[in-house]
């Protein structure tokens, strides 16, 4: 039942079954636990002394027979905090390496849901204005209903401004997010609206496949290129369909 989310916070599979099944059973010894949990009496022993040193489990003899039991699960967001801290004190020497090889010029993609966060965290990270070229208000998607609102409440802390230019046929369809993301916006003549979209910020040009009018294609896809140049070129391009389109 907590296997898989157990494994995320950093436990084996083994270490997982082992502590649920401590969970369950209370102080017991190996037999019991091997039963419980599914796992060989060889690998229990190995498991519950990783648990232990990691303050998930404790040991006591009663009658000569070792018995073992589960630590309150408070310690779980203990542990995630003594991760976090960690992670904080080696995270800026990281970010040095990662941007002492960061090439100037590239080019991946974002699929996914989680691939679309992705590309928030890169608005967010070049803290620049953010062009938006055919856009479809997919930001409605209700997949994205609960990351986005710290996404908009962050991007406003640290300045970043949107200019929309919008299909034509949000202005009907989709009019609620003419006022979360406000203005400058404009709209598109209708017969230039298409399935694709492309926003420009900083360095970044990153083109939309399968959107439409309040939601993301089933499976998103976001084709990031990463070019001072290219950037440069696709803003100028927006310049010039914003002086020629109307509000």
């Amino acid at each position: 039942m907590y296997q898989e989310l157990l494994q995320k916070i950093g436990l084996s599979l083994n270490e997982a079954r082992v502590y649920e099944a401590l969970l369950h059973l209370g102080e017991v010894n190996v037999n019991k636990i091997s039963i419980k949990s599914t796992v060989h009496r060889r690998n229990v022993y190995d498991s519950l002394n990783k648990l232990i040193e990691k303050g998930l489990a404790s040991e006591t003899f009663v009658k000569g027979e070792k018995l073992f039991k589960a630590i309150n699960p408070e310690r779980l967001k203990e542990m995630i905090k003594e991760q976090e801290s960690a992670l904080d004190t080696f995270l800026p020497d990281m970010k040095k390496l990662y941007k002492a090889v960061e090439p100037n010029t590239e080019a991946y993609f974002f699929k996914g849901v989680e691939g679309f966060k992705n590309y928030l965290h890169l608005i967010l990270e070049q803290k620049q204005t953010v062009y938006f070229m055919g856009a479809k208000a997919f930001w409605l998607d209700p997949r994205l209903k609960h990351y986005l609102r710290h996404f908009d409440e962050e991007r406003k802390k640290r300045g970043i401004e949107f200019v929309h230019l919008f299909d034509h046929e949000v202005k009907e369809e989709k009019p609620e997010i003419l006022e979360l993301v406000g203005k400058p916006y404009r709209f598109l003549p209708k017969e230039y609206s298409s399935n694709t979209a492309v926003d420009i910020f900083g360095d970044y040009v990153v083109t939309f496949v399968g959107v439409k009018p309040g939601e993301l294609f089933e499976e998103p896809l976001q084709f990031v290129t990463k070019s001072k140049i290219l950037a440069d070129g696709y803003r100028k391009y927006f310049q010039f369909m914003w002086d020629h389109c109307k509000e």
